[in-house]
């Protein structure tokens, strides 16, 4: 499974982005029809739309687009899709290489369209398809990967950027230009916040940051998962070169200097350092006005700075979150301590499985515990 196959659980309400019916085919009766309940007022529309994330919006309107496409080529209607329809859309995209990857869709992604496609309906007024039989060709498909070991049975995690892989990745920087200061205050303040990527690209010099009087600053930071708001403190690093405040205020001081002193502070540039260039597609303007670089932008920074080292791994700016955790566990903080400060829920099932991970290859390893206790047991016998 890749980043892309997420499963996400939201409805979309109707915003002039959705498929538009064929002329030539009978739609279903509408909901309303049904129900005269079966309606919402613009206001709740609007209400509605503004509980789903961008990403998982965005995400919906590409896989309805593509499955309007797959219909009109093969003489189906889209709205109000037959369940067939949508049984037979599944069965092709387990077979069709995608453009962009080489390789058919993942099952996760399958049930994120099969949720695409049931919320559009709904958005539009109409009841969702059944999909059983969509939803068994996921199946098959998911346990035909897992038994042939297929990679892509498998969760893509972001391998961590704990502290020794953020020091290779640092050293092969130069932190005399503005592009440098920019990289190494993202991946260390990344670290140190133990922020995902969609966390730490809103920030905001200096409105996000409170100066303290130990010399760190304490960052507002909003938890896009968990939807709470995080005051995090950020103190001063004992190893210079790999101290957040110092990069992050290094980064301040070089874009002041450029005439940026608030506002967005990651901020994309082009290949000659220019702030904040303009970009446009198809003629059009693209892009965070102000020059905010993207989520997606922060993690190439990071797979790029990484990848220099030649170290192996899956790096993305989720490395920085994970990385953290593993820099905490080596350092003995314990689990709760790191869970707060990271702005993870104190159950939370994601966090267990970054420590599980992470002790499973190191001291902690149960087998590695037995090894050691059995040693000393023969020490002191003999």
């Amino acid at each position: 499974m890749t980043d892309d196959d997420m499963v996400v659980d939201a409805e979309l309400v109707e915003d002039g982005r959705l498929p538009a019916i064929p002329e030539d085919r009978t739609p279903a009766v509408p909901l309303a029809d049904e129900d005269p309940d079966a309606w919402l007022p613009p206001e709740a529309q609007e209400d509605v739309q503004a509980g789903i994330p961008e990403t998982t919006s965005n995400a919906y309107e590409g896989d309805m687009r593509r499955f309007a496409e797959w219909c009109e080529v093969v003489g189906r209607r889209v709205m109000p899709a037959a369940p067939q329809t949508v049984t037979a859309y599944m069965s092709h995209l387990k077979r069709t290489p995608r453009e962009k990857t080489g390789r058919p869709y993942g099952p996760n992604s399958m049930d994120r369209i099969i949720a695409s496609i049931r919320s559009s309906h709904r958005a539009a007024g109409f009841k969702p398809p059944d999909t059983m039989g969509a939803r068994k060709v996921v199946a098959g498909y998911r346990a035909q990967l897992a038994a042939s070991n297929d990679p892509a049975a498998q969760v893509q995690k972001a391998s961590p950027a704990d502290r020794a892989v953020l020091r290779a990745a640092l050293a092969k920087l130069d932190r005399s230009t503005l592009a440098g200061k920019r990289d190494a205050a993202l991946m260390l303040l990344g670290h140190a916040l133990a922020s995902r990527g969609s966390e730490l690209v809103p920030l905001d010099w200096p409105a996000s940051f409170t100066e303290q009087p130990d010399g760190g600053f304490k960052v507002r930071v909003f938890r896009k998962k968990r939807k709470v708001w995080q005051n995090v403190s950020v103190v001063l690093d004992p190893e210079p070169d790999l101290c957040a405040v110092r990069a992050v205020r290094a980064l301040a001081t070089a874009l002041a200097l450029e005439g940026h002193c608030e506002g967005a502070l990651f901020l994309r540039m082009d290949q000659w350092g220019f702030l904040a260039p303009p970009m446009t597609r198809h003629g059009k303007p693209i892009g965070d006005p102000e020059g905010r670089m993207t989520i997606e932008a922060a993690s190439d920074i990071v797979q790029r700075s990484i990848e220099r080292t030649g170290l192996p791994g899956r790096w993305r700016s989720h490395s920085s979150r994970r990385g953290f955790v593993k820099s905490a566990r080596k350092a003995g903080v314990d689990i709760v301590q790191i869970g707060r400060h990271g702005g993870w829920d104190d159950k939370s099932k994601a966090l267990i499985g970054y420590v599980d991970e992470d002790d499973a290859q190191g001291e902690s390893n149960p087998l590695a515990q037995i090894g050691r206790a059995a040693a000393a047991e023969r020490e002191r016998e003999g």
